[in-house]
């Protein structure tokens, strides 16, 4: 396209000068986001974790926030914020200033809570900014060890032998452990009651002390009551064994298909400044690129991503369809 010639005296006619006010007006802008992102943070960042300490969210969130600490010399606090299927901490910070100075950790229930409530006090895509994918991470399936059955296919004939008998507790309905479970169940053709908490660790809690049968949690939490024994490893999610974890068996040894892998991720309010998401994104994934964290990560059963805000937010997008089809296939009910 040629553009037409703006001769010298065009330039400072009349019907320019609102043009030339809008631009000088953008400039500034411009320039006052770079300045802010420059200087950013200039206080104490604050990232909510939408569920309580000592889950798979939490854990990830104090790793990423000792190096931002670290990185930064700010301080970088994590604030647990439980309950409602982690609908309170995302809804906080929906509703934060969007300054990049109160983020949150999600995890699944993100995408699958406009599928299993009838009222979310957000929306999963408009009310909030994507700044990285920090790791996707199987959950897994523990025992008390006083349940008579050791293997996966031991387990499925004394569910179908017990029909609703057998309990499982979760960190709260909606959950990715929950939907986990419900996954495992409908595909297996089997019943288990579904015992929800507030939190990872007050069900592993009831777990252990046998008032509960067996936990579908996230990774982490179970590891090290698994090597005292407290605890008895049923399964995991993937698809596979974990290298991590080779005498586990992956649940699809037991049901053929199913796999479920969980995810973690830091998200903003929504119109938060580009130039600081780019500067979080960029931080954390130079973080999770380091070998430091990334064997750390590995001997968790985790994977490390770092993915830009455009791949998270189509990553998003795409876990709310899929979450939808599953909630639909395993007919929740919608509360």
């Amino acid at each position: 396209m040629i553009l037409p010639t703006l001769r010298h005296r065009d330039f400072f006619a009349t019907p320019f000068i609102g043009s030339a006010s809008a631009l000088a007006s953008a400039v500034f802008f411009l320039l006052h986001t770079c300045a802010s992102a420059q200087e950013y943070p200039a206080k104490p960042v604050r990232i909510v974790v939408p569920s309580s300490p000592g889950g798979g969210t939490d854990i990830l969130a104090r790793q990423i926030a000792a190096k931002l600490t670290e990185r930064w010399g700010q301080p970088v606090i994590v604030d647990n914020r439980p309950g409602a299927g982690q609908m309170i901490g995302l809804e906080l910070v929906a509703k934060s200033p969007a300054d990049g100075y109160v983020l949150a950790m999600a995890a699944t229930p993100l995408a699958v809570n406009s599928a299993l409530y009838k009222k979310v006090p957000y929306d999963p895509v408009r009310d909030f900014a994507p700044v990285t994918q920090v790791a996707a991470m199987p959950n897994i399936l523990v025992a008390h060890p006083a349940l008579p059955a050791r293997t996966i296919r031991q387990l499925l004939a004394l569910a179908k032998a017990r029909p609703g008998e057998l309990t499982y507790s979760s960190s709260g309905v909606g959950t990715g452990p929950h939907l986990s479970m419900e996954l495992f169940t409908f595909m297996a053709g089997v019943k288990l009651e579904h015992v929800p908490y507030k939190g990872t660790n007050p069900a592993m809690v009831d777990t252990i002390s046998g008032h509960v049968q067996m936990l579908m949690s996230t990774l982490l939490p179970p590891l090290p009551h698994l090597k005292t024994g407290r605890l008895r490893a049923i399964g995991v999610t993937s698809a596979k064994r974990l290298t991590s974890l080779p005498a586990v068996p992956a649940l699809a040894e037991g049901v053929p298909g199913y796999e479920v892998v969980g995810w973690y991720g830091m998200v903003a309010p929504a119109n938060t400044p580009r130039a600081i998401v780019s500067k979080l994104q960029k931080e954390i994934a130079s973080i999770l690129q380091a070998t430091e964290t990334r064997e750390k990560l590995a001997a968790d059963g985790a994977e490390p991503v770092g993915s830009t805000p455009e791949e998270f937010g189509a990553f998003i997008k795409s876990e709310l369809v899929k979450w939808a089809g599953v909630v639909k296939a395993a007919k929740l009910p919608m509360e």
